[in-house]
């Protein structure tokens, strides 16, 4: 077995979009509360759309639809916030797959319990983002460097 080697990522670090962005999460969570009288968890939104009852899926849609259409919007007007990814699509499917049943499971997702519940304060959630968080740098870990899967 090899040791492990680390290596430097170059990165390109833009604090301020990364505030602009947190700061719109946190207001579309915080509209979505206000509006809906529910927390804004995106696997949650998503599945009541998909599988919900038929009165939800009117809201929850128009929810879904703006998170697309807003990705759209930015790939048109600033293409170069969307990179090429590092993975394979196989790979990608895989751990899309690994998180949806991860968030049924761990009943939340990371907007749920880690954007909505932290603010909430809720021990539930603060303990379900740290697991999810440490085994997430344990996934990265074992697969970028024991495994060397690309």
């Amino acid at each position: 077995m090899q040791p492990l080697r680390y290596t430097i990522r170059m990165t390109h670090f833009t604090p301020l979009s990364a505030l602009a962005g947190g700061a719109l999460i946190g207001l579309s969570a915080t509209m979505f509360w206000f509006l809906n009288g529910r927390v804004a968890g995106i696997s949650g939104v998503f599945g009541d759309v998909v599988l919900g009852r038929a009165e939800a899926r009117a809201p929850k849609g128009a929810f879904v639809a703006g998170m697309l259409v807003a990705a759209v919007l930015v790939g048109m007007l600033v293409p170069a916030s969307f990179g090429a990814s590092p993975r394979s699509i196989f790979t990608l499917g895989i751990a899309g797959l690994f998180v949806g049943v991860g968030t049924r499971m761990g009943n939340g997702c990371t907007s749920g319990h880690g954007v909505c519940g932290i603010s909430r304060f809720s021990l539930r959630s603060i303990v379900a983002t740290m697991t999810f968080m440490l085994v997430a740098g344990l996934t990265v870990l074992v697969v970028d460097h024991v495994w060397r899967i690309s």
